[in-house]
């Protein structure tokens, strides 16, 4: 269909409206639809209870404030120099950052993975009934957000990230400097990964046996699945799709389904 009119041309009304709905049939071929996520808030809020923190697990040891402040200097000594600090994100950073930042922009971790490949006993899970925690776990690869941090007071800020990330030694997930591919280039970034000599390390599980877990799973911070849940949907928003988590939210929301329906 061809449509030319020059200013001051009458145009007929059939002729306008025509062209307008060709205009509006190819923006519909042209913009995809937003993915609908199985998983729904309503279905995380049936598996929601309201738990008390049981606290410090007595048996595990903790950082304290000369581990963390060793472990932030050590960290910050490792950055190449002249580089700003970016910092990758791949879960609940994208939609809870524990710090500000100062740009952003989407990057793929070559080599790494996302993988709820470890047990937690406290947050999102209990020690009567241990949920799963994702990390960055070896193989594949991960996209994710990169975050670059200030300038002021950078010790304080990776300090402070770093007593959210981990807590027990050793460390579950602990930080490390990893590159991250962008439309701009390579960049190094701290990133935390799956430490597999931790006691928690639930090493391979399959997708079925993630979402048993996941499905019913609740700390005192909410359920298993609410953190997928945000954590897909944040991606989503961020225009990262990962299939991996998008045929998990699937499994557990049918099996929320199944196990909670009258």
């Amino acid at each position: 269909m061809h449509f030319y009119a020059k200013p001051g041309d009458d145009v007929p009304c059939n002729l306008c409206c025509a062209a307008f709905r060709f205009c509006e049939a190819l923006l519909s071929i042209s913009t995809p639809k937003p993915r609908q996520m199985a998983l729904s808030a309503e279905l995380v809020a049936r598996v929601h209870r309201d738990l008390t923190d049981e606290g410090p697990d007595p048996g595990l040891t903790y950082h304290d404030d000369a581990d963390y402040a060793a472990i932030t200097a050590d960290m910050l000594a490792q950055k190449p120099a002249g580089s700003a600090c970016w910092l990758f994100a791949y879960g609940s950073l994208i939609w809870k950052p524990e710090i500000p930042h100062v740009a952003e922009m989407r990057g793929t971790a070559r080599g790494w993975h996302r993988s709820f490949c470890f047990r937690v006993t406290r947050f999102r899970g209990t020690r009567a009934e241990p949920g799963l925690m994702m990390a960055l776990d070896r193989g594949g690869q991960c996209g994710g957000m990169l975050y670059r941090l200030g300038n002021d007071d950078l010790p304080g800020q990776v300090n402070k990230l770093f007593r959210r990330e981990f807590t027990v030694k050793p460390p579950n997930c602990r930080p490390r400097w990893i590159t991250v591919a962008t439309a701009e280039g390579t960049v190094p970034a701290i990133a935390f990964v799956m430490n597999r000599a931790a006691k928690a390390y639930a090493g391979k599980l399959s997708p079925d046996e993630v979402a048993d877990v996941l499905s019913y799973s609740c700390g005192h911070w909410g359920p298993g699945a609410e953190y997928l849940y945000h954590t897909v949907a944040h991606l989503e928003a961020k225009g990262i799709h990962d299939r991996h988590l998008w045929q998990l939210q699937e499994l557990v929301a049918q099996k929320i389904a199944a196990r909670t329906s009258s």
